[in-house]
């Protein structure tokens, strides 16, 4: 069953008849879109992919029997945003991210929102993320979450909901300035017909912010490092990506060492003190003196430096509570009791299925929503009604009734549409966006722009790369 959406392009639901019906933002792509063969789009997304093939931009799927590696599609028609669009987002990121920073200092310190009734206390305590450790723990700067993915989708003209909150590790930057590359590389012509706000300053931008999160202890030049599990990790590619345009060094667990509760990183001159690690590991696998014992992928006795203040980690440990999709549920509270304002962003509408009328509303109506894990991620571990068989809602309606805390549900929205070259042409395909937030000690950056994920199957709402999801450039105006 399609779903009807907003077209981003059109403004109506569905493709435009007429060039009267196109959005002005996207005038010049349309006019552009009529005027360009479709032998020409082929040929340009031949050379987007071979491009993307010798950069070596590539994904693993955990389990896949096919294939190991894979390319992510990559759509060749952009997504557009206009400015006063970005600027609204803009807004509701910088109160986001600001209150999930609050929130993440306040349930392992005074825990003031628990006592306040805005979240309940076993929510939080029986967290799978919520790290007892860092109870109590004054991290660098007050600041826990510094590199934040805000999943957006848009259900209508100047409608923007927050789907997702990636407050651990978020990834896919690197495809958000290598799809852009790409573009610059293939559609000279058309980027000559707007005023596109650059991207290519994010790697600046978050070395700046990495380099404000330097401990007081460290020098006036602090040495940055990304420290990666090793090339067999799924994101390898985007950590050594970014730790080039960072112009940083590229760790794993071996080249780096304690003493005296400082982290050294080995180099052929000798040890190097090492003042901030954006790290790209699991909080479980960071410090086997710790947390998992059998872990060769960590520091021994990294925690306790960090404890001593003599190094950050980027994001802090413990982050997870705050991407928690019941946790989730609970953001607009959550940015009212820490900012003192309404929300500027707000929620997908959610029933917790911990509660028990939720619950009886999500069982009688699991053919029309969308039930979550609240641990999932991926696109895995979800029911999306409409489009599931009478067995799929069955199945899924017996893992509800066994463990009902671990669900969420949401309406199915309908995901704005932009249009996609696909087979058949340029068809509508849903789309959802993710913008890069980064906090530092001095301020907060946001690149404009972020990821935009496409659902590439014709109805489907699933946009997520290890579901057949691609992706496209995101175009912010200048003007």
């Amino acid at each position: 069953m399609a779903v009807v959406a907003f077209d981003e392009m059109t403004g109506l639901d569905g493709p435009a008849v007429s060039a009267a019906e196109v959005r002005e933002a996207y005038g010049q792509l349309r006019a552009w879109l009529d005027a360009t063969p479709s032998e020409h789009f082929n040929t340009r997304r031949s050379q987007a992919e071979l491009l993307f093939r010798r950069i070596g931009i590539t994904f693993a799927v955990y389990g896949d029997n096919e294939s190991t590696e894979r390319l992510i599609p990559f759509d060749i028609i952009p997504r557009v945003l206009t400015k006063p669009e970005w600027s609204f987002l803009e807004r509701g990121l910088k109160q986001r991210v600001t209150a999930i920073n609050a929130f993440l200092k306040d349930v392992y310190g005074p825990q003031e929102c628990i006592k306040a009734g805005i979240i309940p206390a076993d929510l939080v305590y029986r967290n799978a993320h919520y790290r007892m450790e860092m109870r109590g723990f004054r991290v660098p700067h007050d600041l826990y979450v510094h590199i934040a993915g805000i999943d957006i989708v848009r259900t209508g003209e100047s409608d923007f909901f927050v789907l997702e909150d990636n407050a651990r590790i978020p990834s896919g930057v690197s495809y958000m300035l290598e799809n852009r590359e790409v573009m610059l590389r293939l559609f000279p012509d058309l980027f000559s017909r707007h005023r596109v706000a650059p991207v290519e300053n994010y790697p600046d931008a978050l070395l700046a912010t990495l380099r404000s999160l330097a401990p007081t202890t460290a020098t006036r030049d602090p040495t940055v490092v990304l420290l990666t599990p090793g090339r067999y990790n799924s994101a390898f590619y985007e950590h050594s990506f970014l730790a080039d345009k960072l112009g940083v060094e590229l760790v794993e667990a071996s080249d780096l060492f304690t003493k005296d509760d400082v982290v050294y990183m080995r180099t052929t001159e000798g040890p190097r003190r090492v003042d901030v690690i954006y790290r790209r590991l699991d909080d479980d696998f960071l410090d086997p003196l710790v947390f998992r014992p059998d872990s060769v992928l960590g520091v021994p006795g990294i925690m306790n430096a960090y404890e001593r203040g003599t190094v950050t980690l980027a994001n802090a440990v413990g982050t997870g509570v705050a991407d928690d999709k019941a946790v989730y549920s609970y953001m607009p509270e959550i940015v009212k009791f820490f900012t003192g304002e309404e929300p500027i962003l707000h929620n997908v509408p959610t029933w917790r299925c911990r509660e028990k009328d939720a619950f009886a509303y999500v069982m009688d109506n699991l053919k029309d929503l969308v039930v979550k894990e609240v641990n999932g991620s991926g696109g895995y571990g979800m029911l999306v009604g409409p489009h599931a068989t009478k067995r799929e809602i069955d199945e899924f309606g017996r893992r509800l009734r066994h463990a009902p805390d671990g669900f969420i549900a949401q309406p199915t929205l309908s995901l704005s549409t932009c249009p996609t070259f696909v087979a058949s042409g340029v068809a509508p395909r849903h789309v959802d966006l993710r913008p890069f937030v980064l906090c530092g000690a001095d301020e907060i950056r946001i690149v404009p722009g972020g990821l935009t994920r496409v659902a590439l199957k014709e109805g489907s709402l699933v946009v997520n790369s290890s579901q057949g999801g691609g992706t496209k450039d995101t175009w912010v105006l200048d003007a």
